[in-house]
């Protein structure tokens, strides 16, 4: 699969290299030319230097190809314009967006984008191991 990321912090620099090592074709964006080089040479893909908001920068990163867009940025609202873009410019059909704020989360779910709120899903986690209910690490063993 070809796979476009935009952001590379620590939740867009997991997902790339995660996506990388499973032979996936991956290219990630950021106005962070250091964050890019941070991946390492384990990075067996593509990087961008630019916002990824804007339409030129995803088009020298490949985006009229790609088969799953990716908004990982810490910005909700650079999240968004990203996932816009990359829905209703580009027609990318699988589109995932990262949002911290759950209210937000709900409002773009109901216009047709896959929303992940990592805040939402760290609290119902340590809801269900506070009932009991559930009680296991989520992180990997590579994070330890």
């Amino acid at each position: 699969m070809k796979i476009l990321i935009v952001g590379c912090g620590r939740l867009g620099s997991y997902l790339a290299l995660s996506f990388s090592r499973e032979g996936h074709s991956v290219t990630v964006v950021d106005v962070d030319k250091e964050a890019l080089a941070s991946l390492g040479p384990d990075f067996q893909g593509e990087t961008v230097v630019g916002k990824g908001i804007d339409e030129e920068v995803l088009r020298r990163a490949g985006i009229e190809q790609v088969d799953i867009f990716i908004a990982a940025t810490g910005y909700d609202n650079t999240n968004i314009m990203a996932s816009y873009v990359a829905k209703e410019i580009f027609k990318i059909k699988n589109v995932i967006t990262r949002l911290d704020d759950p209210k937000k989360a709900e409002i773009f779910r109901s216009l047709g984008l896959n929303v992940i709120s990592p805040i939402t899903l760290a609290a119902e986690a340590i809801r269900k191991c506070a009932e009991g209910l559930l009680c296991t690490s989520l992180s990997s063993a590579e994070e330890k």
